[in-house]
C-alpha cells in the first residue's frame, strides 16, 4: 500500500496488533474516520478565524507574525509526534489542527489584504476538489492502482527536493529560478502541484479504506483523519498560491 503522504506511509499498519478477535467498536471504520475529519476541521476553522479575526483587528498587520509562527512550528511538532507515535493521534491530532489553524488563519489574512477575494475562491477550490476526487473514487473512476500510486509517490517527492532546494538556497540570497514568480513558468510549476496534491487525496482514500478492511485499531480513526488533514492544508496553500501568482498577471 504506496502512498506519498508522509503520515500515511506504506508500512503504517505493519507494526499494528491484529484486531481479527476485537469488538466492532474498538477498530477503524471509514464513517468513524470521517466523523473525527470533521472535527479537526472545526478545531482547524476555529483557530483560523480567532487568528483571522486578530489579524485584521491588529494595528499593524505583522504583529500576527508571532502567532503565525507559533501556529507553523506547533503544527509541525505535533504531525511528528503523531507520525511517530500513532496512539497518541487522538489527542496530537486535534492539537494539530488547532496549531495548523492558527498559521493558515494568519497565511490566508495576509493574502486577503494583498489579494481581497482570494481566500474565498482557495477555500472553495480545495473543498471542490476534495469533493470531486471523493465521487471519482468511489464510483471507480479513479482507481488507486500500483502504478498511479507510484507516479504520485514520484511526483511528490520531486516536488519535495525542489522545496527543500529553494528553502536552502534561499538563506544565500537566491532560489530556485522562475517557479515562485508569476510568469507562465511559475504558473505551470504551482499548477502541476496542485494537481499533485490533489491526487495524493486519492491516495489517502485509498489508505483509509483500506485500514477499515484490515480493522485497523480505533485510534487509527484520527491518525487517518490527520494524514488527510495533511493533504487538504498542503492542496489549500498551493492554490493558494497559484491563484496569487494568476492576480499578479492581471
Amino acid at each position: 500500500m504506496r502512498t506519498a503522504n508522509p503520515a500515511l506511509s506504506a508500512k503504517t499498519f505493519d507494526q499494528l496488533y491484529p484486531t481479527t478477535a476485537a469488538k466492532p467498536a474498538d477498530v477503524m471504520t471509514v464513517q468513524g474516520t470521517v466523523n473525527k475529519t470533521a472535527i479537526l476541521l472545526v478545531l482547524l476553522v476555529a483557530s483560523a478565524a480567532w487568528v483571522w479575526n486578530k489579524t485584521y483587528q491588529a494595528p499593524d498587520p505583522a504583529a500576527i507574525l508571532p502567532w503565525l509562527i507559533g501556529g507553523v512550528i506547533g503544527g509541525l511538532v505535533m504531525a511528528m509526534i503523531t507520525i511517530f507515535k500513532k496512539t497518541w493521534a487522538p489527542v496530537t491530532a486535534q492539537l494539530y489542527a488547532v496549531f495548523e489553524g492558527m498559521a493558515l488563519g494568519g497565511i490566508s489574512a495576509l493574502f486577503e489584504m494583498m489579494y481581497p477575494g482570494i481566500v474565498v475562491q482557495a477555500v472553495a477550490l480545495t473543498f471542490g476538489t476534495l469533493l470531486a476526487l471523493l465521487f471519482a473514487y468511489t464510483t471507480g473512476i479513479i482507481k488507486a492502482t500500483e502504478n498511479f500510486k507510484l507516479g504520485v509517490a514520484a511526483a511528490t517527492g520531486g516536488i519535495f527536493l525542489v522545496y527543500m532546494v529553494s528553502f536552502v538556497l534561499s538563506f544565500f540570497g537566491t532560489s530556485v529560478p522562475f517557479i515562485h514568480n508569476s510568469g507562465m513558468i511559475g504558473i505551470g510549476f504551482s499548477l502541476f502541484v496542485v494537481v499533485i496534491a490533489a491526487l495524493n487525496l486519492v491516495l489517502d482514500f485509498d489508505f483509509i479504506e483500506n485500514g477499515a478492511e484490515q480493522g485497523a485499531p480505533k485510534y487509527m480513526e484520527w491518525y487517518s483523519a490527520f494524514g488527510l488533514m495533511v493533504t487538504l492544508v498542503w492542496l489549500y496553500l498551493e492554490i493558494l498560491r497559484l491563484l496569487a501568482k494568476l492576480q499578479d498577471r492581471r
